[in-house]
């Protein structure tokens, strides 16, 4: 009996173990909007901290990224065992969210582009004590960190919603302890490729290894900047995709609407199936750009009507 029931455990635990590994592979795609715009904005975040102190900072915010999860977790296993309707209405919010955040950072770029005079240099901030500089920035960061974290978390949880608690706990829990190693380990390989690049520029020696090294060094201090730029175009484009994929998904009508123009692209000859795949993504991503649009609207009348300025940030 004692190792029949051994067997029965072992295969249930098996079980959860796949179930797990397939919802931490769905997950991992679908949070992919926020991870490229995670890795930018955190990257920018530790900008200005000097050069030594860039990896300690660094790690400081992915500690209370860790701890901003043990408090989201938890907090999403509460409303799925208690309130598990608000699910739909938390992920739609959340997708909503990356919509208006994608658009606000479309938008603010335009008004700076059309009204440079408005953008002054900010004057150089006077640093009287760097400790007190370095807990401002990693509060700045890790404040951040929660609302992205928390959109992580959402998105996982819709999910897994019709799944075990148990199951949805271990996704949860892998999820955000996956993401927050790779994007910390990611930001700190970015913050530091200048550095590198830096240091092998430097190398000295005729040798064929030298030269290398120094050429290597010049590629990676030029592609820096453009890095920084890359990830944050490609976090807003995922963004919309992201969050308008989530918004489609939970307004059926529209759903519907783009699985038939899919399926009716699908016949054409020749491009059809390259057409049928990537149709749904244009689509859920011109859904995103429509919706973050209208948030962002709404806001600055919002804000209007409060009588407060709006700012950019």
């Amino acid at each position: 009996m004692a190792g029949a029931s051994l067997l029965t455990l072992l295969d249930d635990i098996a079980t959860i173990l796949d179930d797990v590994a397939v919802m931490s592979k769905v997950a991992a795609r679908k949070t992919a909007g926020v991870l490229g715009d995670d890795l930018a904005l955190n990257a920018q975040q530790v900008s200005g901290v000097s050069a030594d102190r860039e990896l300690p900072v660094v790690w400081a915010v992915a500690v209370g990224s860790f701890k901003n999860k043990c408090i989201l977790v938890p907090a999403a296993m509460l409303i799925s065992a208690f309130i598990p309707w608000a699910v739909t209405p938390l992920l739609m919010f959340g997708g909503l969210f990356l919509c208006f955040e994608g658009f606000e950072k479309i938008y603010h770029s335009d008004q700076a582009n059309k009204h440079p005079q408005v953008v002054s240099e900010q004057p150089q901030e006077v640093i009287g004590d760097l400790k007190e500089y370095e807990k401002k920035k990693v509060k700045g960061a890790i404040r951040t960190d929660f609302v992205l974290s928390a959109e992580i978390i959402a998105i996982t949880l819709g999910i897994v919603a019709e799944k075990s608690l148990t199951t949805q706990f271990f996704t949860l829990s892998f999820i955000a302890i996956v993401m927050t190693i790779g994007v910390y380990g990611l930001v700190a390989g970015i913050v530091k490729i200048d550095d590198a690049g830096l240091y092998l520029s430097q190398r000295q020696g005729e040798s064929i290894a030298a030269r290398f090294k120094r050429r290597l060094g010049y590629m990676l201090l030029s592609f820096a900047p453009y890095l920084m730029k890359t990830l944050s175009v490609v976090g807003t484009i995922a963004m919309f995709m992201v969050g308008g994929g989530i918004l489609t998904h939970g307004l059926h009508w529209v759903s519907v609407q783009i699985s038939l123009a899919a399926t009716w692209v699908e016949g054409l000859s020749v491009v059809g199936p390259v057409l049928s795949f990537i149709t749904p993504s244009i689509l859920n991503s011109i859904f995103g750009v429509v919706a973050g649009a209208i948030a962002v609207l709404l806001m600055q009348l919002f804000l209007k009507f409060k009588g407060d300025k709006v700012v950019s940030h």
